[in-house]
């Protein structure tokens, strides 16, 4: 029974059923906003990074808004893979009681980045020569910057009125700002389509960076006057980027890797309940989308991905709400090493669908 799904777009659909891709051609990986989602993600990350497959003859660029910039941040470190695991268990076990705050919950959110990412490891991560890091994040204005609830419920609530008139119309109320690390910024953001800025990482910035790309409005208090970027408040990128909204390759040949959790892709996160909003089928021309299958869902306990609503579910017996997590993370073990084998066997000719 396949756990997976194979998607590609245009250009890389003709590439593979040519005959003509390999991981070499992997020029990007991105990873979305997904919250708690990420976990089934973990499988198929560590099988590509304890293989090295990705960026062997080529920096390979890691983009993330949210978890997936959580996820990325691991990739950089000296002990990549006791990182990632680092940032499973903490992010696991991590747990929030009904009286939070926003501050309580970036608190124990700035635990969990501590946990895994080490200060002076920070310097390894900015060098790297295998992985370009960019972070998404979103610079909140008028009401959205408010840590007031009301307020800024007020302020969101008019993005998702305007925002349903034209996704443009979001920057009244956010910018969307991109922390990169390497010697050039991202070449996505020479593009015409891309609105925003982009800031140089550094070891000062660097845990911001990742803290405020995860601040979900209203949950999470946040981040605020990132060193080297504008000033004002942080929040997470997947409000501008909640999943792909850019085409990352420069040349036919090269091919965007996207691990998802679901088929639908969609732009920002105001675009959720709008069945109508969906990301370009021309932005995704050399996308290869990698995403669960129905029967793989219907075996994870409760028959569903873990997702934030389980801090409330399993609010009075957090023990619970971990062993769910942590047998959703053994059951996605195999799911790097399935994509593996369609492609070392040639089978993914075959199995790919066209987006």
């Amino acid at each position: 029974m396949n756990s997976i799904r194979i998607k590609a777009g245009r250009k890389t659909y003709e590439l593979i059923r040519d005959g003509g891709f390999s991981l070499d051609q992997v020029s990007t990986f991105f990873a979305p906003a997904a919250g708690p989602r990420w976990l089934v993600a973990t499988g198929f990350d560590l099988t590509l990074l304890k293989a090295g497959f990705l960026g062997r003859k080529r920096p390979i660029q890691l983009i993330g808004s949210s978890s997936g910039a959580w996820r990325f941040a691991a990739w950089l470190q000296p002990e990549a893979e006791k990182s990632y695991r680092k940032l499973m268990d903490a992010y696991i076990r991590m747990s929030f009681s009904r009286e939070d705050s926003a501050r309580t919950v970036m608190d124990k959110l700035i635990d969990v980045v501590n946990a895994y990412l080490e200060d002076d490891a920070l310097p390894f991560a900015l060098a790297s020569k295998q992985y370009r890091l960019a972070v998404v994040t979103a610079r909140s204005r008028h009401l959205v910057a408010s840590e007031t609830i009301w307020i800024q419920s007020s302020g969101l609530l008019l993005c998702f009125l305007l925002n349903a008139l034209n996704r443009s119309r979001l920057s009244s109320f956010l910018e969307r700002v991109v922390f990169f690390s390497g010697p050039t910024r991202p070449r996505f953001s020479f593009h015409r389509s891309f609105h925003g800025s982009f800031v140089p990482l550094n070891q000062a910035n660097f845990k911001q960076a990742v803290l405020a790309s995860g601040a979900v409005p209203l949950a999470v208090a946040g981040i605020r006057d990132i060193y080297g970027a504008p000033r004002g408040i942080y929040r997470d990128g997947g409000l501008v980027d909640y999943h792909q909204t850019h085409d990352f390759a420069e040349r036919d040949d090269e091919v965007t890797l996207f691990f998802h959790y679901q088929g639908r892709i969609i732009p920002g996160w105001f675009d959720k309940r709008l069945t109508y909003r969906s990301t370009p089928a021309d932005v995704l021309d050399h996308t290869l989308l990698v995403f669960l299958s129905d029967e793989f869902v219907e075996r994870l306990p409760f028959g569903k991905i873990p997702d934030r609503d389980d801090f409330r579910t399993f609010a009075d017996d957090p023990e619970r709400r971990v062993r769910y997590w942590q047998e959703t993370v053994r059951l996605s073990e195999s799911l790097g090493e399935q994509f593996l084998e369609l492609l070392e066997s040639g089978k993914l000719r075959e199995t790919v669908e066209q987006l």
